[in-house]
């Protein structure tokens, strides 16, 4: 079965670091997509970087210059450090998993694996 866990959130002040890890197992991991989600209470789930199998990225455009999504195939995990954190990026964070590659969808899509999620919270 697939298995995809976070780990890392927490509560920092504006201007902090936080580093998200994510381990995903029962699938070929360095053949995966992998992406990170968030969703804020009332606003809607987004997706905030992915990256391809093949290493490239994608960065929604409120995080860019700020986070930066990588991936260690040997250890079956991805990462996502955050720079520069604003309250605004105070919310869950999910790991999803695209392991047929068949592209990113709405938070907790069936065509991907998620997480549980980690909260993420910024204090001003």
């Amino acid at each position: 079965a697939v298995q995809v866990e976070e780990s890392g959130g927490g509560s920092v002040q504006t201007g902090g670091s936080l580093r998200l890890s994510c381990s995903a197992f029962g699938f070929t991991f360095g053949d995966a997509d992998m992406a990170w989600y968030r969703q804020a209470p009332g606003n809607e789930c987004e997706l905030v970087s992915s990256i391809a199998s093949y290493g490239i990225e994608y960065y929604t455009d409120s995080v860019k210059g700020r986070f930066t999504i990588s991936r260690d195939n040997a250890k079956n995990t991805v990462y996502l450090q955050m720079n520069s954190l604003k309250p605004e990026d105070a919310a869950v964070y999910y790991c999803a998993a695209d392991p047929r590659g068949v592209g990113w969808y709405e938070c907790f899509d069936t065509h991907n694996h998620w997480g549980q999620g980690t909260q993420v919270t910024v204090s001003p």
